[in-house]
């Protein structure tokens, strides 16, 4: 597909121009300026090992210092994985940044600096309550972020959510309350929002951090590009995952600035409104929307993928066998297109992706034979091209489309 512009994208870029000219970013964006000057200085530090190796050179993590919880320095510095055969030929290959590192995943990320920058700004006070809309993971980090500053947290979440990951956040302290309806137009996502609205009212002096339109969800990954800028040293691709728009709009960017002609693509399923398609119920956690976030930076995408659910499970089971690391939906679909690009571009080219969880709360999905079969997600390899269409509003996707 050809790069997003305004005139393929009237509405969703509409939503995100609202977002870009927020003016309570200030702060975070000379933190990044600052970040993108520190990253400068130190690309010429030596790439080391040529299978998976850590960034230990960056920024201590502030949020480590300014709560005196030893639990923040948990987050960050995730190891990066040389993915080779069989997802690409001999001598080609993609770097997996691993954030299944992290303890709960990617979204520990923004929701420690989320809650940090709310509590520095006076929005969210001592004690009081976050409640947020999540289909999982980011109640992790959420979760995390109660613990490590003393808010109660509440979780509105759909049936959706897999059992083990709603037992799992309650034992983190987390009330986890799930909408029983979708909305007739917005569907889940859209109920829970409206739920999490009811929840706010209902207890005075609690917060929301918004997370598809919130800025602080995308500054929080300055962090992760300059770990990727320091391990890499140069980097050709990013290949990112998009759902609410934070880790793909906040690693882009900054990457963007230092490197202004990296090729940016991203990767969404079928289903998903977030670049044109129409919504669908989509089976696919993780990734996609069936709403605008704000916070999906549509400008600095040079290429979209669209993925089905069965080609990103085929490609999570073959990541498992062949590298033992792998992940759930969105790391299948990224995994997915990183491999077809490094099977399409030169061997020497540096085609970085980011692999936003790992595969525990996937077991009873992504790894389980019976759920698949029930579902249609066992149907053999995906194609080794994607289909090739010229705008979004061009066809309806239903397989592996560019």
């Amino acid at each position: 597909m050809q790069p997003i512009t305004n005139s393929t994208m009237n509405n969703a870029t509409t939503h995100n121009t609202a977002t870009n000219n927020t003016a309570t970013n200030n702060t975070a964006t000379n933190n990044a300026t600052t970040n993108d000057t520190t990253a400068t200085s130190v690309m010429s530090a030596p790439l080391t090992g040529t299978t998976a190796h850590t960034a230990t050179t960056g920024a201590a993590n502030p949020l480590a210092v300014t709560s005196g919880s030893p639990l923040p320095a948990l987050v960050g510095n995730t190891p990066l994985l040389r993915v080779s055969q069989p997802l690409t030929p001999p001598g080609h290959g993609f770097w997996a940044k691993l954030e299944g590192f992290n303890p709960g995943g990617i979204k520990d990320r923004p929701g420690l600096h989320m809650v940090e920058r709310a509590r520095a700004r006076g929005e969210l006070r001592s004690g009081g309550r976050i409640i947020e809309s999540t289909s999982g993971t980011l109640g992790l980090g959420l979760a995390l972020a109660g613990m490590v500053h003393g808010h109660p947290v509440t979780l509105v979440t759909d049936p959706g959510l897999e059992p083990s990951m709603t037992r799992l956040l309650g034992v983190y302290g987390a009330e986890v309350d799930i909408v029983t309806d979708p909305h007739p137009t917005g569907g889940w996502q859209q109920a829970r929002r409206d739920r999490v609205t009811e929840l706010l009212a209902r207890h005075p002096g609690s917060w929301c951090p918004d997370q598809y339109n919130n800025p602080d969800n995308t500054t929080a990954y300055t962090p992760l590009a300059l770990e990727l800028a320091l391990e890499l040293r140069h980097i050709d691709v990013l290949v990112c995952s998009v759902g609410t728009g934070g880790h793909s709009a906040g690693v882009g960017r900054v990457l963007r600035r230092l490197y202004p002609d990296i090729r940016i693509v991203g990767v969404d399923t079928v289903g998903s409104t977030i670049f044109g398609q129409p919504a669908r119920p989509r089976a696919m956690r993780g990734l996609g929307s069936s709403i605008y976030p704000r916070n999906v930076a549509y400008d600095i995408f040079d290429e979209v993928h669209w993925v089905a659910p069965h080609e990103a499970v085929w490609t999570c089971r073959r990541l498992a066998a062949s590298h033992y690391a792998t992940g759930g939906w969105s790391v299948g679909a990224v995994a997915l297109v990183a491999g077809w690009l490094a099977r399409t571009t030169a061997a020497d080219t540096r085609i970085a992706a980011v692999f936003p969880d790992g595969p525990q709360r996937y077991l009873d999905t992504v790894y389980d034979d019976e759920y698949c079969a029930r579902h249609g997600l066992l149907d053999g390899p995906p194609p080794l091209e994607p289909e090739v269409i010229g705008r979004p509003d061009e066809k309806e996707v239903v397989r592996w489309t560019r």
